[in-house]
């Protein structure tokens, strides 16, 4: 994760949403987002962006392409910039219980220090289509959710509880100790549609480079792998997110 790094008096990148996109799904979110800048000759989209950010009284600071360019640090920032919190982050034990409260059986997702945003965006977006409750993620070594992370999930991280935990161990342990059943998502397990995902269910989806932790993977009740038929032996994470998490999906509908 790229550390939080101050420049010009101006907020790291982590707490800013960068581009036409992010910036519109943020403000349909309703959430308090601090200030946006904007192209000064801002006309159509980043017009919209203006007329929506007067209508909910967020600062609107006009800028020239070149600061927004500095402030993006490379980002594709298409004249705008948010900056706002990166989200209402739960605790695990407020993430369980907000869906259990509902009389829901839990379905979650563990990602297990995933380091590209556009992956963590992507896993996002594919559990919300799969009605995953809550999303788990690691506060050290892994991407929090900034303007690349909301981009990629098309917006889903307004509409997903999310959880950030100092140790994915212990949130583990919290899961099964209420009942849920945990499957890492890894090369070698068992094939995800040979696995039972009608009950409470959590599953681990690991980093790009090296899996499941063997911590984590210790921890799990179940292996959960996805057969290989072709010349390559591994999915990307998100792809194989996906695949499993509507098969659970399919499963916990009765389809």
């Amino acid at each position: 994760m790229r550390e939080n790094r101050a420049f010009n008096n101006e907020p790291s990148i982590e707490g800013l949403f960068i581009g036409r996109n992010a910036v519109t799904e943020l403000l349909k979110s309703g959430r308090t987002v601090d200030r946006i800048y904007i192209r000064k000759d801002a006309d159509g989209i980043l017009s919209n962006i203006c007329k929506k950010a007067a209508e909910q009284k967020i600062p609107v600071v006009e800028t020239d392409t070149r600061r927004l360019d500095k402030m993006a640090e490379g980002g594709v920032h298409q004249g705008v910039i948010a900056v706002a919190a990166e989200t209402d982050y739960l605790t695990v034990e407020e993430l369980f219980q907000s869906v259990t409260e509902k009389g829901e059986k839990p379905f979650f997702l563990i990602c297990d220090s995933i380091n590209d945003p556009h992956n963590l965006g992507a896993l996002i977006r594919s559990a919300n289509c799969a009605g995953v409750n809550g999303v788990i993620i690691p506060k050290r070594r892994a991407v929090g959710v900034n303007g690349t992370v909301a981009k990629s999930s098309a917006g889903a991280v307004f509409a997903m509880p999310i959880a950030r935990v100092p140790n994915l161990a212990n949130a583990v342990k919290y899961l099964k100790e209420n009942g849920v059943w945990i499957w890492a998502v890894e090369a070698g397990g068992q094939p995800y549609y040979c696995q039972d995902f009608k009950g409470s269910v959590a599953l681990i989806l690991g980093s790009e480079g090296e899996g499941v932790s063997a911590l984590l993977k210790k921890e799990s009740d179940f292996i959960a792998g996805i057969p290989m038929y072709g010349t390559v032996n591994s999915l990307n994470v998100s792809n194989a997110g996906a695949i499993v998490m509507f098969e659970a999906a399919k499963q916990r509908n009765n389809q």
